[in-house]
């Protein structure tokens, strides 16, 4: 007989850099997304859609050659038919390449919040990973500092209604077109009399991209840099006149806020009010939500000269400041239904729908295991009640509710009725 060659077949592993999102993960995720929903509902503003694969040229173009994400950090690649595509790297320039495209710029301003995962080849660490997922807002067509108001009001109450806590906003202006080029001559005249004393990203940065030297981590670049040239020096008269507006109206809706000159963001596109909401309970990586406003955008790629302002929140960063409560705070079913015996087990799976009709949420154990450690997994789900159904409860059709969040001695307490009556009480 044959020798049967056995080939030990080695473990396949996610990718570094991507993450799996299990059950007991994704009920958090789920959790901020309908938040999100809801609060997106409320103040009027609708859902898009876009693509994960987009042409290379869409992000070269809209945040520009010179930055590190276009530079550095994108998933590039050629595809069947030789066209460069690559993995969006945020969504902004998605998001108004399609509203280009399908000539929503013709219908009016628009408002529009859009989900899911991007793509950057960086360095991965707590809260950023080279799979990501952003929450992002677009007011395309909206031109006004109060605009710029209402996108911030919109992120500020979302993060708070979420329980986020330590939250802070950091606002600069970036100025019109004019105020950045003199500030930029400016800029790079000083950063090359100072050359030798920055550290070496902001030594390459220098040729590529000066601006964004201003948001070095480096600790003595940092200090350097607090005597350069201050960008609110370089404003003209309307671009001052523009953020103290914004200034005025945050202070009236209460919403604190701190000047930060040093605040540019990392993509080109951006004009006038810039923004970052951090929290003190994160560590290094503490923006939670950034964004600003980005005028000339739309007709750089393509589509008419329009104002628009928008913001994205890292899931991932989220994630991490609400993963602290337990995961009952964000789901448990109200109904677990506990059943044993070939009538009771049959009879559960008409009760736990019949339920679910009532828009209960319920979830039955199909372990045919003792009570016994089928209620301990009821309680362990934070259900509100436990169902307990036994061949002699089924063949009355009658169900037993057990109350599992009552103090410890009212817990004993049961109460035995007709399936019927329970499900009057949600009529």
């Amino acid at each position: 007989m044959a020798e049967v060659n056995v080939h030990c077949v080695e473990k396949l592993q996610v990718l570094r850099g991507m993450v799996d999102l299990l059950p007991s993960e994704t009920i958090l995720w789920q959790h901020i997304e309908e938040s999100a929903n809801r609060h997106f509902k409320k103040a009027g503003v609708s859902e898009i859609r876009t693509p994960l694969l987009e042409a290379t040229e869409l992000f070269s173009r809209g945040i520009g050659e010179a930055t590190d994400v276009v530079g550095k950090e994108m998933y590039s690649f050629l595809d069947r038919g030789n066209r460069n595509c690559t993995l969006r790297p945020e969504g902004t320039a998605s998001v108004v390449r399609s509203v280009i495209q399908n000539g929503l710029t013709s219908q009016g301003p628009q408002k529009l919040w859009y989900s899911g995962p991007m793509f950057r080849y960086e360095r991965p660490q707590a809260g950023r990973q080279r799979q990501f997922h952003q929450i992002g807002l677009e007011f395309i067509g909206f031109g006004s500092p109060r605009s710029e108001v209402e996108a911030i009001s919109i992120a500020w109450d979302l993060l708070k209604e979420l329980g986020v806590t330590g939250l802070n906003l950091e606002i600069n202006s970036l100025g019109n077109d004019e105020d950045r080029k003199t500030y930029r001559k400016n800029l790079v005249a000083w950063l090359e009399e100072n050359f030798k004393s920055l550290d070496s990203d902001s030594q390459t940065r220098l040729k590529k991209n000066p601006l964004r030297i201003l948001d070095s981590k480096n600790p003595s670049t940092k200090a350097l840099l607090t005597n350069a040239p201050n960008l609110k020096d370089f404003l003209s008269k309307e671009s001052k006149e523009r953020f103290q507006k914004v200034e005025d109206e945050l202070t009236k809706l209460s919403i604190p806020f701190e000047v930060n000159p040093m605040l540019v963001r990392g993509l080109d596109y951006y004009s006038h009010t810039a923004f970052e909401i951090t929290s003190s309970d994160l560590g290094a990586q503490s923006t939670v939500c950034g964004g600003g406003r980005y005028d000339g955008l739309v007709e750089q790629l393509g589509g008419p000269s329009t104002p628009a302002i928008g913001w994205a929140i890292g899931m991932e960063r989220l994630i991490l400041l609400l993963s602290r409560n337990e995961p009952e705070t964000y789901y448990s079913p109200t109904y677990y239904l506990v059943n044993r015996g070939e009538q009771a087990e049959s009879f559960a799976l008409k009760v736990a729908r019949d339920l679910r009709y009532h828009n209960q949420n319920v979830e039955l154990d199909l372990s045919s295991a003792a009570f016994s450690k089928q209620l301990k997994r009821a309680d362990r789900s934070g259900a509100k009640w436990a169902v307990l159904i036994g061949d002699t409860e089924a063949k009355e059709h009658e169900v037993i509710l057990k109350d599992l969040r009552s103090k410890k001695e009212e817990r004993s307490k049961e109460e035995r009725l007709k399936l019927k009556d329970l499900l009057k009480r949600f009529s």
